[in-house]
């Protein structure tokens, strides 16, 4: 296969249909209101004469009334295709497959554009994703086989190039090449019925064509009855009701799951707040800030009251003249209204040093985190 980025017209998408067989399977496939069915029928008929620009401005204006609409969002794709819009066309289509993951059909015309722009590894991507999404999609494993050729023809052209002798690659080579002549030139009497008529490239040859049976007879009309492998390529999505509710239901679980893991990150922020100031009231020897960040209900030594375990504690931070007080690596899980914090604290004083593991158990009271019980060690 020659390295251009011609692609083979069974694999063209658009291009290589007739734009009457297109539109007509277009209007074929669609399960819509009468309403909606006017617009598409404007919309195909626009196409269909070639006014690309009056069809784009009409659905556009649908779309700004029906957004979400799977059928017009897929014909939107068609018409900037048969511009030569193909960073929109990809645009839409993506869309539309990330919109109806369930639809085959926008994968296998994302392939074609990938394709056509030589990107043949997205190409091969989009049409697994196609293949998944319905095992007996024939034409996507048709357009697969020639991805996978003309990803071939490459690998043995590059392998030529680092050695000409290799009599095996070049075996191959004509042999893939041959394989990809066969797929631009329309031997397969299923693709003579919808391609001849309109080639994918004006360099498109016609001794290509000729040997098909029948290629000038064929009318405008007759690929979207003779030619059923070509409808899944132009077929527009349906919507499903039930995926709809599905999807629907999935982003609302998202969402909640989101919003709990926010007010989670929030509140384990609150309680490292009330450590971290705990810790900075202690290094600032600010004793009334200090004791103010234990609770009322704060599990005191055996034996002790809560006015000796203050007289005790205050004692022990003004006979310093300095204190620092670090909290490193904490790790915080919460339980409804009781937090517990993990981490190491390294104390320095003029008269004292020690490195060791800290325990705090906070409870919430009213917006305030407080220290509740207190323990070093693991």
């Amino acid at each position: 296969m020659p390295t251009t980025s011609r692609i083979p017209s069974r694999f063209a998408l658009i291009k290589g249909l007739q734009r009457s067989a297109l539109i007509a399977g277009l209007v074929a496939m669609m399960h819509v209101t009468p309403a909606m069915a006017d617009d598409i029928a404007d919309v195909s008929q626009l196409v269909r004469s070639g006014q690309y620009t009056a069809a784009l401005n009409k659905a556009d204006a649908f779309l700004k009334q029906k957004p979400r609409d799977p059928q017009m969002r897929f014909l939107k794709g068609v018409i900037l295709t048969e511009q030569n819009k193909s960073a929109e066309a990809i645009d839409v289509f993506t869309k539309l497959s990330k919109d109806f993951p369930a639809l085959p059909e926008p994968y296998n015309n994302l392939a074609v554009l990938y394709a056509a722009a030589g990107e043949y590894e997205k190409a091969r991507t989009a049409l697994d994703q196609a293949i998944r999404t319905n095992p007996t999609y024939a034409t996507a494993y048709e357009n697969l086989g020639d991805v996978h050729a003309k990803l071939a023809s490459q690998a043995y052209d590059k392998a030529l190039q680092l050695d000409q002798n290799n009599n095996a690659a070049k075996s191959k080579l004509t042999m893939v090449r041959t394989l990809v002549g066969n797929t631009t030139g329309g031997t397969n009497p299923q693709v003579a019925a919808v391609t001849p008529a309109v080639p994918v490239r004006p360099a498109a040859q016609p001794a290509q064509q000729t040997p098909q049976p029948t290629p000038q007879p064929v009318p405008p009309t007759a690929p979207a009855v003779s030619a059923p492998p070509a409808a899944p390529v132009t077929e527009p999505p349906k919507a499903d009701p039930a995926m709809e509710q599905r999807r629907a239901e999935e982003e609302r679980q998202r969402a909640e799951r989101a919003k709990a893991n926010e007010a989670a990150q929030a509140a384990n922020a609150k309680v490292l707040d009330a450590v971290e100031s705990w810790a900075k009231a202690w290094s600032a020897r600010d004793v009334g800030g200090y004791l103010n960040a234990y609770s009322k209900d704060f599990a005191l030594p055996s034996g002790q009251s809560r006015k000796t375990w203050e007289t005790e504690r205050r004692a022990r931070i003004e006979d310093k003249n300095r204190i620092n007080v670090q909290i490193l690596s904490p790790q915080v899980s919460i339980s409804g209204k009781t937090a517990t914090v993990r981490f190491r604290q390294v104390y320095d004083s003029d008269r004292f040093k020690s490195d060791s593991r800290k325990t705090l158990v906070l409870t919430q009271q009213g917006n305030a985190w407080r220290i509740q019980q207190e323990r070093t060690g693991n």
